[in-house]
């Protein structure tokens, strides 16, 4: 493996934590921006010319803290900062090849990060932005997709909430107060879940799946659970997070997404499935069980059937009544209506879901687009599913899902 190859796979599975690591070392996000992209640059000649470090994380790290060290002491604008974060004695750092520390061993705060991404300050909305773009390592555009907004709306929330932390001084760490972390866990919880559903289904690149998101994903939810073992959110949703990757191996053929009733559930993972499965009963036996607890049961019920045919989908349906309980949710409304239409019949399912076509989401929203060809096809009204495939087709920016579509739009011409 070359030293690009490497620095390739470092920078995509452990550019978040270089940069959560920088964060909490100097608070300031821009800093630590720059630093890590300085780091990563001077890796391209330095790792060439001499070779990738036994520890590339690493040395990743103790150079971007110079390189931050470099900027803070160049910019008179930062002279105060130096000297309130007690970072002169970085000024020596040791050489990266000296460092002996075991990959366990070299520091991560990105829980930290996500923790303080969720201060009362931020606005709720900049929350969950920043943690998908800076902890989840999401890209802005797949920022925007995930929470189905412009990319210049998302961008600016961003922008107003690096500044809202730089002039507030918010700190990016885990609260020592537990009656603190529990309140900020419904961000950081819905953060991570869509992390892991970029990375299980990405909106954009040549793959379906990220498997590196999906990892980091389930990482954060079983770090989140071990830190509030007796939250039933943070329990469900790590067993949502199990079920759904159970089924990983089967979901894509050649690149392609494979439906679900069309999956070899052979293939599924069981040591998964059962540790899912124990973690949703236990989430729904506790008070406090809510959204987290209850998408896990749904996926327990699809993980407990052997055939598509042959699942639950009444239960599926009520199950969903109570997340819409909860709160309104287009996305929601429209897994219900799916699960109508199985439970019931097409007709039903497509009459649910047309009824959604007004709302704002789910037009800009590839999978709606999906369900409403697939259901038009069971009621043999073909040209009303092909322009709904065509649609589909036009938001689509994954190549698999393109792939897909087209596949489907073929035999029609």
């Amino acid at each position: 493996m070359t030293s690009d190859d490497v620095l390739a796979r470092v920078h995509r599975e452990e550019h978040t934590r270089l940069l959560a690591t920088l964060v909490r070392r100097f608070s300031d996000l821009d800093l630590a921006e720059d630093a890590a992209q300085e780091a990563m640059e001077a890796a391209v000649v330095a790792w060439a010319e001499r070779g990738v470090p036994r520890q590339p994380l690493a040395w990743l790290i103790t150079t971007a803290r110079r390189k931050a060290l470099d900027r803070i002491r160049r910019d008179a604008g930062l002279a105060q900062r130096l000297a309130r974060l007690h970072v002169e004695q970085d000024r020596v750092a040791p050489a990266a090849e000296d460092l002996a520390l075991d990959a366990d061993e070299l520091p991560d705060e990105r829980l930290a990060m996500l923790m303080g991404c969720c201060h009362p300050a931020l606005a709720p909305a900049d929350r969950v932005a920043l943690m998908l773009r800076f902890v989840g390592g999401l890209s802005t555009a797949e920022v925007a997709q995930a929470l189905l907004v412009p990319v210049p709306t998302l961008q600016a929330r961003i922008t107003r909430a690096k500044k809202r932390i730089a002039t507030n001084r918010i700190p990016l760490t885990v609260p020592d107060d537990p009656a603190e972390r529990e309140r900020r866990l419904p961000l950081v919880l819905t953060a991570i879940s869509l992390v892991f559903t970029e990375g299980y289904d990405a909106t954009g690149g040549e793959h379906p799946q990220r498997a590196e998101l999906t990892a980091e994903a389930i990482r954060l939810a079983r770090i989140t659970e071990r830190l509030l073992p007796d939250s039933a959110e943070a329990t469900g949703l790590l067993a949502l997070l199990l079920l759904t990757e159970s089924r990983a191996a089967a979901r894509v053929d050649d690149g392609v997404p494979v439906p679900l009733e069309d999956q070899d559930r052979g293939a599924w993972d069981r040591r998964l499935i059962v540790e899912g499965i124990r973690l949703a009963e236990r989430a729904a036996a506790m008070p406090d069980a809510g959204r987290f607890a209850i998408q896990a049961a749904i996926a327990a019920v699809h993980a407990e059937s052997a055939t598509f045919v042959g699942t639950d989908w009444r239960q599926i349906v009520a199950l969903y009544d109570l997340l819409l309980a909860l709160g309104e949710d287009p996305v929601v409304r429209m897994n219900r209506a799916i699960a109508v239409g199985r439970a019931d019949d097409p007709a039903t399912g497509l009459e649910l879901l047309r009824a959604l076509a007004d709302e704002p989401e789910l037009a800009r929203h590839h999978p709606y687009h999906v369900a409403l060809a697939l259901f038009h096809a069971e009621v043999d009204d073909d040209e009303a599913a092909a322009a709904a495939w065509r649609r589909a087709l036009t938001l689509a920016d994954n190549s698999g899902h393109r792939r897909f579509i087209q596949a489907r739009l073929a035999p029609r011409g």
